[in-house]
C-alpha cells in the first residue's frame, strides 16, 4: 500500500495550471487570483462623512450646547458650495465629501433644528470624527490581494470598488460518471433486487459545484467495456479532468481498469488509508484522471485528500488543504494501524476552547447518515490503531474554508 501522502504529492506534481482569463466581480467568487493585485487609486479616492450630521469646526462645538448657522446640504454624489467657517455648519450625508474648512462631523443624533438656517449642536467633536480620510481603506500603490488568492465576497467587493477586474485561472471542467450495472437514478421509488440507486454523482455534483467547477455529468455507465469507452470519449472533450466513481477495486468485473490499461497512462493503487483505499490516477488523452471507489463515503474521503487540492492547485490557490485543529475524541475506539484513518465526527468547543468530538454514526464506508451528520473527521495516522477515549486527535474541519498550504500539509514531499 502507498502512504497517503506520497500519493498526494504525487497527484499534485501532475496536474496543470489551468490558463487566466479575466471576469466579471459576479463570476469571481471562488476563484483564483493569478497575480498580485495593487491598488491602482487611493480608496477612498477623497474624504467624506461617516455619518449622516453636520459638518462643523471642532473648535466651535467645544462647549455645547452651541447654535450654528447652517450655509450649505451636501448631499451624496455632490460637491461642497460652501466653505465652512467660524459659526457655520454644512448638512452632510454619510458618504458626502467633506467641506473645506470643517474637521469634525457631528451625527444628527446629537443636533437639534433651531430653524431652517440653524442648528443647536448637543455634544462636542474632536478633530477627525466620523470623517473619513483620503486613502483610509487603501492607499494607490500599496499591495491589496497576493496572487494564489482564493477569492471570497468580501476580496470581491474591494476589487469592485477600485474597478479591477479580477484576472484568475478559469474554472475547471469536471466530467463525473458512475460506473457500475447495479446503479439506477436516484429518482427511482421502486427498487428491483441487487439496485442501489446512485448517490455519488449527487455527491460529486455538490463538492464540486461548492469549489466552484464546472461540473458535466454523463450518467450511469454499465459495466460493458463499450459503454464505458464511448463515456469517456464523450468526457475527455473539452473536460479539464475526468472522474469515476466505481470500477477500481480488485473485482472481476471492474470495467475501468480493464478499459484504461489499454487507455492512457492511469495508475490503479491501494493506499494506506481508510476509507478509500482503491484509487486510480493518471491521464487519458492528456487529461487528468481520478478513479474514486464506489462507496459513497471512500469517494467523499478521497475527493477531500486528493481531488480537492488538485483542483485548487489546478485554480492556482496557494491553499488548498482543509484547516485542522488539535482536538480530543470522547469516544475510544479501533483502527486499522497499517492506514491513515478518517473518522467522521461532530464536534464542540468547550469553555476553555478545546474541540471535543464524538462518532457522527457508524463507520462502515456506504453510510451516508454518519458522513451527513459530521463536521469533521478525525484523523487517526498510521501506526496508532486504538484510540482511548479522551484521546488526542487531529480534527480536520470538512465545513471550513482551505487553510493549509502543500508545503504545511506534506512538508518537502
Amino acid at each position: 500500500m502507498r502512504p497517503l501522502a506520497d500519493m498526494q504529492a504525487d497527484v499534485l506534481d501532475s496536474v496543470p495550471l489551468l490558463a487566466p482569463v479575466t471576469i466579471g466581480f459576479e463570476e469571481a467568487p471562488g476563484a483564483v487570483l493569478v497575480g498580485d493585485v495593487v491598488a491602482p487609486e487611493d480608496l477612498p479616492g477623497f474624504e467624506n462623512s461617516a455619518m449622516d450630521g453636520f459638518a462643523v469646526l471642532a473648535a466651535d462645538v467645544a462647549d455645547p450646547p452651541t447654535d450654528l448657522a447652517v450655509v450649505d446640504d451636501v448631499a451624496a454624489g455632490s460637491l461642497p458650495a460652501t466653505v465652512v467657517i467660524a459659526g457655520t455648519a454644512s448638512r452632510i450625508m454619510t458618504g458626502a465629501p467633506i467641506p473645506a474648512g470643517a474637521d469634525a462631523i457631528v451625527p444628527v443624533e446629537a443636533t437639534e433644528i433651531v430653524d431652517a438656517e440653524h442648528v443647536r449642536i448637543l455634544s462636542s467633536a474632536a478633530v477627525g470624527q466620523h470623517i473619513r480620510p483620503t486613502g483610509g481603506s487603501v492607499r494607490a500603490g500599496t499591495l491589496v490581494f497576493n496572487g494564489g488568492l482564493r477569492l471570497r465576497a468580501p476580496h470581491v467587493s474591494v476589487l469592485a470598488s477600485m474597478g479591477v477586474l479580477p484576472v484568475v485561472r478559469h474554472r475547471p471542467v469536471v466530467a463525473i460518471m458512475s460506473t457500475g450495472d447495479e446503479l439506477v437514478s436516484p429518482s427511482t421509488q421502486t427498487l428491483k433486487p441487487g439496485a442501489i440507486r446512485d448517490s455519488n454523482r449527487a455527491l460529486l455534483q455538490g463538492l464540486l459545484h461548492e469549489l466552484g467547477a464546472d461540473v458535466r455529468d454523463y450518467g450511469i455507465v454499465g459495466d460493458t467495456p463499450g459503454s464505458f469507452e464511448q463515456a469517456l470519449d464523450d468526457a475527455t472533450r473539452g473536460a479539464d479532468v475526468v472522474v469515476t466513481s466505481g470500477g477500481v477495486s480488485m473485482g472481476a468485473y471492474d470495467v475501468v481498469k480493464l478499459t484504461l490499461r489499454e487507455r492512457g497512462t492511469v495508475d490503479f493503487w491501494k493506499i494506506a488509508m481508510q476509507p478509500g483505499k482503491p484509487f486510480g490516477f493518471g491521464t487519458v488523452d492528456g487529461i487528468p484522471f481520478f478513479g474514486l471507489p464506489g462507496n459513497p463515503v471512500s469517494v467523499f474521503v478521497s475527493f477531500e485528500q486528493f481531488m480537492r487540492p488538485a483542483l485548487l492547485a489546478m485554480m492556482g490557490a496557494d491553499r488548498i488543504f482543509r484547516d485542522r485543529v488539535p482536538g480530543v475524541l470522547d469516544t475510544g475506539i479501533d483502527t486499522n494501524p497499517e492506514k491513515t484513518v478518517f473518522v467522521r465526527v461532530s464536534t464542540e468547543r468547550d469553555r476553555d476552547g478545546v474541540w471535543h468530538a464524538t462518532l457522527s454514526g457508524g463507520q462502515s464506508s456506504n453510510v451516508l447518515s454518519a458522513l451527513a451528520f459530521a463536521d469533521a473527521l478525525a484523523v487517526i495516522p498510521a501506526g496508532v490503531g486504538r484510540v482511548e477515549p479522551g484521546g488526542s486527535v487531529e480534527l480536520e474541519m470538512i465545513h471550513w474554508p482551505e487553510m493549509r498550504t502543500r508545503e504545511e500539509a506534506l512538508g518537502d514531499r
